[in-house]
């Protein structure tokens, strides 16, 4: 069954569609999700809030865009809601580093290209997590996952040339970012 009609049958009251519909996309949600707000436990908070907001509006999905991008759009909301009452609360690299999550390198298992290559993440983590979340949330949509800017402009409810401006200004500040890093 396509995912078209498991969306039917999800909002004629069909619970196993729309259980269907949740396991298929509760990695994509819960990593997005991870990627905006640093944080596993409020990853986890979002991915359960977004697919209640999904269940609740999903009579409102017209079915033009991917569920995917209409899933994206609702995490976007909650990472940012979330952000704004908390600011504080993202994770910092060095406390994001101690949950013991490793993603597999494509990259040579030479030592020294391991060091560097895990120096190379840290460096670029540490930028990405400085970014303002209205800016992750670009930079991570467009660079990241390689959504077009139109993509990441319906998803997040922008303008092409806001999202261009923000994309702008997160390469720049992750530029200089990374620059100074090196620096050091």
């Amino acid at each position: 069954m396509n995912e078209k009609e498991l969306i039917e049958k999800a909002k004629k009251g069909d619970k196993s569609a729309l259980a269907k519909l949740v396991k298929e996309n509760e990695k994509t949600v819960y990593n997005f999700s991870f990627k905006i707000c640093r944080n596993p436990e409020q990853a986890e908070n979002i991915m359960q809030e977004t697919f209640l907001s999904m269940i609740k509006s999903l009579n409102q999905f017209d079915g033009n865009s991917k569920l995917t991008t209409w899933l994206y759009r609702i995490v976007s909301n909650h990472c940012l809601m979330a952000y704004r009452k908390k600011k504080n609360q993202f994770l910092s690299f060095e406390e994001e580093n101690d949950i013991e999550q490793k993603t597999p390198s494509n990259w040579s298992d030479i030592p020294s290209n391991a060091v560097e290559n895990d120096e190379l993440k840290h460096i670029l983590d540490d930028a990405i997590s400085k970014l303002s979340p209205d800016y992750r949330i670009v930079f991570i949509l467009r660079d990241v996952n390689g959504y077009s800017t139109e993509e990441t402009g319906k998803i997040i409810n922008l303008s092409v040339p806001a999202v261009k401006s923000r994309l702008r200004r997160a390469r720049a500040f992750l530029r200089d970012e990374i620059n100074e890093a090196f620096r050091k």
